[in-house]
């Protein structure tokens, strides 16, 4: 019998207008979803699928149907579809749980896939040493300041969301190239949670937008890349082995 895969992504930044059309990097998507739901136990999506998200009680962003309805699909057929939150769409609550029957991972998350244990996070502010950098995100992640934006009426809120996302330095195109191992925030992050007793063979992040195999002492890192400067990035576990695939 084949062994079930589990598959890693992250950094869609759906309804990014850069790098590539966000309508064509949709579909890329979702060809990407229906390849591999023919192997597929899991999928996991590691942070910042959306480029904005935020959820009113009664309202969500417009757009990413067809997204939307695939996710619904892969966990109607049965394969675990799980989402963290990124800085881009950490407003998320319980649609997509809801709605699409993923679940919603908020925090670093540890598990067990295939008899190896895994540890996961989208990756912003872990292992950074830029206190204003993660000041800024607690207040992002803040309950007055989500429910102060919450106030806004949808065309306000959704407009400054997007408003903010366009300011960024992907909208920007500035990439930043790997800096050393003494320098990389998630390779310091890895470290400091296996120093802290983490067993975990395997750590995957997003974020950084580098696609990067890193093994160190028995370990192996993986930042999954986005999928704006390569045609596809992602990870696959085969039950044997965890290897970083990207497509330019």
């Amino acid at each position: 019998m084949e062994t079930r895969k589990a598959y890693f992504a992250s950094d869609f930044h759906l309804g990014l207008a850069a790098g590539t059309d966000p309508h064509e990097r949709e579909q890329r998507v979702i060809a990407w979803l229906d390849r591999v739901s023919a192997d597929a136990e899991s999928v996991w999506l590691l942070g910042d699928v959306f480029d904005f998200w935020w959820e009113y009680r009664k309202v969500i962003p417009k757009g990413f149907t067809r997204f939307l309805g695939r996710l619904a699909s892969l966990t109607d057929s049965g394969i675990g579809v799980h989402i963290f939150t990124g800085n881009h769409d950490m407003w998320m609550k319980g649609y997509l749980a809801e709605e699409c029957r993923v679940t919603v991972h908020y925090e670093p998350h540890i598990t067990t896939i295939g008899g190896e244990l895994f540890y996961m996070a989208h990756g912003e502010g872990l292992g950074s040493r830029r206190i204003g950098g993660r000041l800024l995100f607690g207040l992002f992640r803040s309950r007055i300041a989500r429910v102060l934006f919450s106030a806004l009426h949808p065309r306000w809120g959704v407009a400054i969301g997007h408003a903010w996302s366009k300011s960024s330095r992907l909208a920007k195109h500035v990439s930043l190239p790997f800096m050393g191992e003494e320098k990389e925030d998630l390779v310091r992050h890895t470290r400091s949670v296996a120093a802290g007793g983490c067993r975990a063979k395997y750590y995957i992040y997003g974020h950084r937008h580098l696609p990067l195999t890193y093994d160190e002492n028995g370990r192996r890192m993986i930042i999954l890349g986005d999928w704006f400067s390569c045609r596809e990035s992602y990870a696959v576990y085969d039950g044997k082995e965890l290897t970083l695939v990207t497509v330019q």
